[in-house]
């Protein structure tokens, strides 16, 4: 896939000044602060093709203000290993500009269903996740990408209310004000934590989507 300069939405720098956390730095940064952590998306919302929507930052995450950021959270390397950037991304200390524009210059923009940063995503509340369903539907109301993408199901059949969702493409007809030309796709939580999936079946899951997207630019897709 071919780079090019894709101007971003300003980002804050690190909190941090470029450097990894310690980790009795970390609990400081679980407050209520609903923007834990800064969205990466496209100035020119016609640029945005994939959505990733995470469940929220974690501390790491939010004290170096870069997505998915903690060592060992498999989420960059499965991008790699699928195909949607060209080397494995390391933000533990910040996201830098080279990486933003990788991922701009492909499309590929990233929020979260809630912005407050925690230990753990099970510390949300299911009200949180309700409202960060609502937010991402409004958020692909008004970007209009080809394909958002929830990386997390436990906390996208809260947030959507669907106890029974399955990975894959969802059936969005009936998700207040989801706009209908984009499709809605969830996929495995990539935290180490999730014993049920591997590196290479992550990727899979990622390939998948991109499949998805690149079909949207196909004549008629959309």
């Amino acid at each position: 896939m071919a780079e090019m300069d894709v101007p971003g939405i300003p980002r804050r720098p690190s909190p941090l000044g470029g450097r990894r956390p310690r980790r009795d730095e970390l609990t400081r940064f679980a407050t209520d602060d609903p923007h834990g952590v800064d969205d990466v998306l496209p100035a020119d919302a016609e640029r945005l093709r994939l959505l990733i929507v995470g469940v929220n930052p974690g501390l790491w995450t939010a004290a170096v203000n870069a997505p998915f950021a903690r060592p060992g959270n498999r989420f960059w390397p499965s991008l790699h290993r699928a195909g949607l950037t060209d080397h494995v991304v390391d933000a533990a200390a910040g996201f830098s500009a080279a990486d933003e524009r990788q991922l701009l210059s492909r499309g590929i923009g990233m929020t979260n269903l809630v912005g407050r940063a925690t230990a753990r995503a099970d510390e949300l509340t299911r009200e949180e996740l309700c409202a960060g369903a609502a937010r991402v539907a409004a958020v692909a109301g008004e970007l209009r990408p080809a394909v958002v993408a929830v990386a997390g199901i436990t906390a996208f059949r809260a947030a959507f209310a669907r106890p029974k969702a399955g990975y894959g493409e969802q059936d969005s007809s009936d998700v207040p004000g989801w706009p209908g030309d984009v499709v809605l796709w969830v996929l495995p939580q990539p935290s180490g934590l999730n014993a049920h999936e591997t590196l290479d079946s992550l990727a899979a899951h990622w390939r998948e989507v991109w499949s998805a997207v690149e079909r949207s630019g196909e004549p008629g897709a959309r």
